[in-house]
Order: structure tokens, then sequence, then C-alpha cells
């Protein structure tokens, strides 16, 4: 029986992206390589280098960055938001099943990448919405 995979959106230079422990959302960036456009650079999974590809989040306030417990703990308890700086070493996941670019798999709207933070980031907006994979 063939199991019907459903179509998502590409995701693209510019999308929007946020961080479960981010205070602001944040756009991907996508460098010309993969050599495809749809408005802007299509992504990858492999498009989720920190401070490259996936920007800051404004302030985080994840107890599992150091920065935020250390400035938690000198504030007596008091959850302390610090500056965000993702860590993001593990690919986005799943991507596209059937699409590949430069041989790996096309990014799509219900991809997530973590950050070893705890963060969950998700793609709130994927930056174009006329291309569709599977």
């Amino acid at each position: 029986m063939n199991k019907k995979i459903a179509l998502s959106n590409l995701v693209t230079s510019g999308a929007c992206l946020q961080c479960s422990f981010g205070l602001a959302p944040s756009n991907l960036v996508v460098p010309p390589i993969n050599k495809v456009l749809a408005k802007s650079p299509a992504a990858t999974i492999m498009d989720k280098i920190s401070m490259a590809n996936i920007m800051p989040f404004g302030m985080c306030s994840s107890l599992a960055n150091p920065t935020v417990a250390a400035a938690t703990a000198a504030a007596s308890g008091v959850l302390t938001p610090m500056p965000c700086i993702p860590v993001t070493p593990s690919p986005w996941s799943p991507g596209s099943l059937k699409v590949k670019l430069e041989n790996k798999p096309a990014l799509n709207q219900p991809s997530k990448c973590m950050c070893v933070w705890g963060g969950i980031i998700t793609i709130s907006s994927p930056g174009q919405t006329n291309v569709d994979v599977k």
C-alpha cells in the first residue's frame, strides 16, 4: 500500500524562524550555493550553521544555557534571559523525503532544528509559497 506523502512549502533564504526559548523571531540565511532559486536561494537540511544560517533569537530563556543559568543564579533564582547564541550541530529534520538539492534533502516547512540548549527551532514562514516539495 502506498503511503501518501503530503506536500509542504520549500524553505528559502529569509524564512522566519522561531525558537521555543527565544524571545524574538529570526530569519534563515541561505547562500546561493545550492544553485536553486524559488524567489531566493532554496535551503537544505544542512543550512543549520549557527551565526551563518541561523541567527540569534534575541534573548534566550533556557536554563540549560550556561549564561542564562549563571545570570539566574546571580539574581537569586529569578529567571534572567541572556543574549541568544544558537548552537545547532544537527541538521534540520526530517527535510524533504523526495527532493534533493546538491545531494542533500531540501528543507521543507514542517522541519525542525534542535539547539543544544533545549530549544526547538521551527519555521513559522517558509520565505515563499509558490514551490511545494514532498
